[in-house]
């Protein structure tokens, strides 16, 4: 076949709807990604905004145009904007848009569920750039802290709108990252074993288990505080068995791994470009991806370091000081990789370079202060002064948007098909690099002369006046850079002219792909051998545009791609993909009504919209399937393989797989605030303790038994094509009784009496809610197979189903035990 008959077989069935139904009915990776790219680049100019406004009421002492209130507001949301609403959504964005053409397939892993995510980013973004202009933004600051937070000290509705809106955006951080896990193992191109994966595919791998396992104890944080403000259930006061500091502990075990979730993808940028400016490979390939490994590892020992003047103990002191110094190791090794592989090759100073070489210089300097804070005593003198607000934004703009900004360059042909043409952005760095450092280097010196962070105005006489006044107009330079480099970027991708498909040479398979790439990205699956397959065989982009690789048929008339092993990369099995719908938007539109009604008391229209998204949600699932076996189908290359819906674990099971690493981890972080409060909180344990009698530890056993034991029966009678509804009424009679045990902590405890009862309430909670979700996913089953979408051959519902119910009465055994022991043990 050749190419253009290829592709006019292969565009309709891939096309975005037409017109403006398409916006929100696409689930396509490319249109996705361009609108994700589009909507967190606002987000950065609302920042950027908040920002030049910060700096011009700092200007001086008679510049204060702003009150308290609204500064704090202004304050907040410059924080929250940078670090929520752009870091994390810019390269979750870059990488929808990127990683299936680096990866040679034709989507992401669940294009819904992509569609679903960028959907709660924009109307959560929204939601919260329209509090800002209604005067009800947040107003603690980005990091929340109570009792400053607290319903005593922050009456109004501000907090309530960052705690839930930031809950809900946070929907997208989570979906992305189990997309990104899931796409990067199963769906590749043949021969692409984990070795010769590309190395940003490697980087967005471990920064979304980062993601999986960082981002629960922050959610779980503001749910409770949101409980203690809707309920007085009070987590955090002191004065009933509460702690404020068990909100620092679940805010910074998110906090600092997220400031590695921001620099990886940007240090999985510079290892992609850095060796084809070089004309050369990446040096220490396997050194690279082993750094970025134990950098992840390692920054989820480093949450402490944010409180060392807390009162922590000397040990633990000693201990997170260590912990902070050696993450200094792997990014070294990062680093003179990079500049090895400077060393090896024959390096060309083109515009991507030329803000990699700004990211070096600035990088090493905030890396630099950043050991200086990790040391106890120096971070004690620092500690809340602008010093450290200087060395944050060193690492956070020098190390992540610097090397994005390269980034977008270095990619615009992919993102556009269009070459650079105007030259603004050369004017645009220097204008940059003179503005940043001419503003947070001396942001360095006011804070080691003592100037306080989150001040609304500058003290006459402090002494901090003239430096203040320098490092404004230093930011107003570099406001006038970065609002160049996005003009510079938005008319060459409008006007310029079109470009060649691969005019860096580079070796990798996003630039195989016609540019802009098609809604399919690839015409066929393409195999390869090397991690650089287009400098092994510059014919490849051509023999993948006539069909030379798997799947370069269409005849089935629907969306394809390929799942290949993890390991190897081999063939396993046809992902049939979902086509254009608009259940995601919708969707995401009744979350956010479910989120957000809580903020004015609407509990009513909590659950109803709560009723919808089950609703949702059901429709979802039920959308996919067959209802007949495929048998073995033809893949191309003289390959025959099973549909994913024919196969033990389809890519649902890899999915809930990782979803449920996050629940775990939100459920840990649950029980880690349990033992926190027992063991440093004044007045544990209260007067009185839950007493379980035998019968609710009896039963909540012998659910989780019966429970666990039904689904196996129903999914080995399914297998063996017999009866399967004897089992899964076993199971829901199992999850029935761990149901009822929980509810029997309400009865032993008052929700809002003691930090202890408020505790035992949610992990009750929890434990009903999964016992529930188990239960209706299991009736959903018993639905599915009377509608004849399961088989012994598509028993992959039943694997999803499983997994859920065995996770159910873990979480069941666990947190009930851990609310009737102490009182065993009294």
């Amino acid at each position: 076949m050749t190419a253009l008959r290829l592709h006019k077989a292969l565009y309709p069935i891939w096309k975005n709807d037409p017109g403006w139904k398409g916006v929100f009915t696409t689930v396509n990776n490319n249109t996705i990604g361009n609108m994700f790219i589009l909507g967190a680049t606002g987000m950065f100019l609302a920042g950027g905004i908040l920002a030049m406004l910060i700096r011009a009421q700092l200007a001086s002492p008679r510049s204060a145009f702003m009150g308290p209130e609204v500064y704090n507001q202004i304050f907040t949301m410059h924080g929250t904007i940078m670090m929520f609403l752009f870091a994390i959504p810019f390269f979750e964005a870059l990488t929808v848009f990127l990683l299936p053409g680096m990866l040679g397939t034709r989507d992401l892993a669940f294009p819904r569920l992509s569609s679903y995510g960028f959907w709660c980013y924009m109307i959560g973004s929204t939601i919260m750039i329209v509090s800002l202009l209604a005067g009800v933004a947040p107003d603690g600051g980005w990091f929340m802290y109570p009792p400053l937070s607290s319903s005593a000290y922050s009456a109004g509705i501000n907090t309530d709108i960052w705690l839930l809106g930031i809950s809900f955006i946070e929907i997208s951080a989570i979906g992305a990252a189990v997309e990104v896990v899931v796409t990067v193992l199963r769906y590749r191109a043949v021969g692409m074993s984990l070795d010769r994966l590309p190395i940003f595919a490697w980087y967005m791998l471990v920064v979304a288990v980062m993601i999986l396992t960082a981002f629960p104890p922050m959610i779980l944080g503001s749910l409770i505080l949101e409980l203690e403000r809707a309920f007085d259930m009070p987590f955090f006061q002191a004065e009933n068995g509460g702690d404020s500091l068990l909100w620092q502990h679940l805010f910074w075990l998110f906090g600092h791994p997220e400031v590695y979730i921001i620099f990886l993808p940007a240090a999985g940028v510079i290892s992609m470009i850095l060796p084809v400016m070089a004309r050369t490979t990446l040096l220490g390939y396997g050194w690279v991806v082993a750094a970025a490994i134990s950098l992840a590892v390692l920054s989820f020992g480093l949450w402490v370091h944010h409180m060392f003047t807390t009162g922590i103990p000397h040990m633990g002191l000693a201990f997170f000081s260590a912990v902070s110094t050696l993450v200094a190791v792997p990014t070294g090794v990062q680093i003179f990789a990079w500049i090895g592989t400077l060393w090896k090759g024959r390096p060309e100073l083109h515009l991507p370079m030329l803000w990699i070489l700004g990211f070096f210089v600035t990088f090493v300097m905030g890396g630099l202060t950043g050991v200086m804070v990790a040391m106890v005593p120096f971070d004690w003198q620092a500690h809340d002064t602008y010093f450290v607000v200087a060395h944050l934004h060193y690492v956070l703009i020098g190390g992540y948007v610097f090397p994005m900004i390269a980034g977008i360059y270095y990619w615009l042909p992919v993102l556009t098909g269009r070459k650079r043409f105007f030259r603004m952005g050369e004017t645009a760095f220097w204008l940059v690099m003179v503005g940043f450092h001419g503003t947070f280097l001396l942001l360095h010196w006011a804070g080691l002369l003592g100037m306080r962070r989150r001040i609304d105005a500058v003290e006459e006489g402090s002494g901090w006046e003239f430096i203040n006044l320098l490092a404004s107009i230093s930011g107003f330079v570099l406001a006038i850079g970065f609002g160049l480099v996005i003009l510079d970027v938005a008319v060459n991708a409008f006007v310029a002219v079109r470009g060649r498909r691969n005019p860096w040479n580079a070796g990798t398979l996003e630039w195989a792909t016609p540019i802009p790439g098609p809604a399919y990205n690839f015409a066929s699956i393409p195999v390869v051998t090397s991690r650089y397959p287009l400098q092994d065989n510059p014919d490849l982009p051509v023999q993948i545009a006539r069909g030379d690789g798997f799947l370069g048929e269409p005849f089935r008339k629907r969306r394809e791609t390929l799942a290949v092993s993890v390991s190897h990369g081999e063939p396993e099995f046809i992902t049939v993909m979902p086509r254009n719908t608009v259940v995601p938007f919708a969707m995401a539109v009744v979350t956010s009504i479910m989120f957000m009604a809580p903020v004015f008391k609407w509990y009513w229209l909590m659950f109803v919209s709560a009723l919808g998204v089950t609703a949702l949600a059901l429709l979802w699932a039920w959308s996919g399937g067959s209802r007949r076996d495929e048998g073995l189908l033809d893949a191309g290359r003289g390959v025959s393989l099973p549909t994913h819906a024919e196969v033990s674990c389809p890519p649902g099971w890899w999915g809930s797989l990782f979803l449920l690493l996050a629940n775990s981890v939100l459920f840990g972080s649950l029980l880690f605030g349990y033992a926190f409060l027992w063991t440093v909180a004044p007045n544990w344990p209260p007067l009185r303790i839950l007493q379980a009698d035998i019968l609710e530890p009896v039963a909540a056993a012998s659910g989780a038994v019966l429970a666990s034991a039904g689904i196996r029966l129903a999914d080995h009678a399914i297998r063996r094509e017999g009866t399967s509804w004897v089992g899964l009424l076993v199971s829901l009679t199992g999850l029935a009784m761990l149901g009822a045990a929980s509810i029997t902590v309400f009865g032993g405890t008052t929700y809002n009496a003691h930090a202890y009862d408020a505790t035992l309430w949610v992990i009750a909670g929890y434990v009903i809610f999964h016992a529930a979700l188990a239960g209706l996913m299991t009736l959903f089953l018993l639905f599915r197979i009377r509608a004849g979408y399961v088989s012994a051959r598509r028993c992959g519902d039943a694997r999803v189903v499983r997994l859920w119910t065995d996770y159910a009465t873990l979480a069941a055994l666990l947190g009930l035990g851990a609310a009737w022991l102490p009182g065993w043990l009294s």
